[in-house]
């Protein structure tokens, strides 16, 4: 594995806006997962606060199978509005990400950061407010952090994270409920089917509010 350092596509703006202003709806990522007809959804996350949710574009790292890296230098290729998405192929006795890489990254206006591994400093992290997905914790840092030896990175190359592929640019919806990705080159279309989601839910819960029967609701939307 070599180390790689891609320059990161990104969606149009207005996309991206779009999908921001989902988070306005319950559950935005069972929304834009509905979207897609199940398709782009990753569970079993844990999230640092229930009341957080992202959307924004991927910027993906792909870590080496050992856990020599220094993150920082990553990091400051990111702009405002990224997600960060890092595959740690199974590592989780180490943690790749901490309090103080929550820190410089929230400084930099990261939008937050999808671990598929482990996190450390998670009291931290939450007092500081930044959004972070993570599959388990543990208090041993980066050897990388404190030595010289680092291992090879790639940085905005395709990763594979809970079984989905991810690519560069991709939209990235993130909330309590789990993590939803859309491929860049359908952001536009699924956006449009996501708002039709979420106005289909919203009048369900207004029917609901004025009193209408489960029998109404079926005549009127068949399954929910």
């Amino acid at each position: 594995m070599e180390t790689v350092y891609n320059e990161l596509k990104r969606p149009p703006q207005e996309i991206i806006d779009g999908f921001r202003e989902l988070l306005a709806e319950y559950s935005p990522s069972c929304v834009v997962t509905d979207a897609q007809r199940r398709v782009g959804a990753i569970g079993g996350f844990q999230v640092i606060r229930n009341d957080q949710k992202i959307a924004g574009p991927a910027f993906t790292i792909d870590l080496s199978i050992d856990d020599w890296v220094n993150t920082l230098p990553i990091l400051s290729r990111a702009k405002p509005g990224d997600v960060i998405i890092m595959a740690c192929h199974g590592l989780a006795t180490t943690a790749m990400w901490g309090g103080l890489t929550a820190t410089v990254s929230h400084k930099f206006g990261v939008a937050g950061a999808i671990i598929d591994g482990a996190a450390r400093d998670v009291d931290e992290i939450r007092d500081i407010g930044f959004p972070l997905w993570y599959r388990t914790t543990s208090p041993r840092q980066s050897p990388g952090a404190v030595h010289d030896r680092i291992e090879p990175v790639q940085v905005n190359v395709p990763v594979s994270v809970g079984g989905q592929v991810i690519f560069p640019g991709d939209i990235i919806v993130a909330d309590e409920n789990g993590v939803a990705t859309v491929a860049s080159e359908k952001a536009k279309e699924v956006l449009e089917s996501a708002r039709g989601v979420a106005a289909r839910e919203n009048e369900i819960r207004d029917r609901i509010s004025s009193g209408a029967t489960a029998a109404d609701l079926r005549a009127e939307f068949g399954n929910l």
